[in-house]
């Protein structure tokens, strides 16, 4: 077992806490196959009633992958890339199917990698300290680990927006979108759990007796903008509607938009396009592994992770530079689905 993993058993609760601070916890192939195995254990261990997955130390749940192995190894021959995508999805499907109540606490940073582990579980907390996002279109990647499940199920157009953007949510905003199922104080955190120990029963009532008030939404005040300014699965057409508008918001998220990687901004809108029709979240992994396969080997995410991972000048030199230059041609083959051989599978 990894040391950025801690697995223990405290009465009727299996705990899996993430431990790699230094990295805000980011995960590895290695943490993906802890957690795995964790779970099979526990699946018929009838002592062990509710699985809760949190953080050790630091300042966050979970800010996302190992995102510099993925592209070290993009620049090569993929293979450790996909390897890792491949555990990391099957974590994600495994926690979406599990029989046992499962809980995340989201108690900080909760990006990619941390939505993907959050997100299946039964019981989602958010507190004060959350900050919520999928912002990988800043580094030419896409919201995989289920984003196209998970974002295109959101009221209105918000997924489409908070694909694009990556905004980040707050606690409240978490809460008030459904990402979290319930909103506790940061410091009634360690009560929660203490109290699911003593009965795991009551996992429900425990949580709505220590909620606390979130605060309001802010971004659900941009609904009707939102709603309307990214109405369209065409990127053109977003870009259009903003341009055309002549609000804050509409001028601040062009702005942002205008820093993201057209490709696969591209490829986000068509991913929570087909994710809404999903027939299983199994098909959705299905998807976006071989979605991840192609993009970790691009250029866009090789230079994304370059201009704000290594070299840290937020400078990224997209190609092509412009949603008009991402041809339907290149996003279909994106898209077209891997061989029986190479395709992921969730066992």
């Amino acid at each position: 077992m990894t040391q950025d993993l801690i697995v223990t058993t405290d009465g009727p609760i299996g705990r899996i806490r993430l431990n790699r601070p230094k990295a805000i916890h980011a995960l590895t192939t290695a943490m993906c196959e802890g957690v795995l195995d964790a779970l099979e254990a526990w699946r018929g261990d009838d002592a062990i009633r509710v699985i809760i997955i949190d953080h050790a130390e630091g300042r966050g749940f979970c800010a996302g992958g190992d995102i510099r192995m993925l592209a070290e190894s993009g620049a090569k021959d993929g293979a450790e890339a996909r390897a890792f995508f491949h555990t990391e999805y099957r974590m994600n499907h495994r926690l979406f199917t599990y029989a046992k109540d499962t809980m995340a606490f989201m108690d900080g940073i909760t990006m990619g990698g941390g939505v993907g582990l959050s997100q299946p579980c039964r019981y989602r907390v958010a507190t004060e300290n959350t900050k919520f996002a999928m912002p990988e279109t800043g580094i030419g990647l896409f919201p995989d680990v289920g984003g196209g499940w998970y974002l295109s199920r959101l009221p209105g157009r918000v997924g489409q927006y908070l694909a694009l953007t990556g905004h980040r949510l707050d606690g409240a905003e978490t809460f008030a979108l459904g990402l979290a199922t319930h909103y506790l104080p940061a410091g009634m955190v360690e009560e929660a759990k203490r109290r699911i120990g003593d009965d795991p029963f009551a996992i429900r009532a425990t949580l709505e007796d220590l909620s606390g008030e979130p605060g309001p939404a802010r971004l659900l005040d941009q609904r009707e903008a939102i709603d309307r300014l990214f109405a369209s699965d065409r990127l053109e057409d977003i870009y259009d509607a903003l341009q055309a508008d002549d609000s804050d918001f509409a001028r601040e998220t062009l702005a942002t938009l205008k820093t993201k990687s057209p490709q696969t901004m591209k490829v986000s809108l068509k991913l929570l396009l087909d994710g809404k029709a999903m027939p299983t979240f199994e098909d959705e992994m299905r998807q976006e592994y071989a979605v991840g396969a192609r993009v970790v080997q691009r250029h866009d995410f090789l230079e994304g992770v370059r201009a704000v991972i290594v070299d840290k000048d937020n400078a990224p030199r997209w190609d092509p530079a412009t949603p008009e230059g991402v041809s339907d041609h290149v996003i279909d083959q994106i898209f077209s689905p891997l061989p029986d051989h190479e395709a992921w599978t969730p066992a």
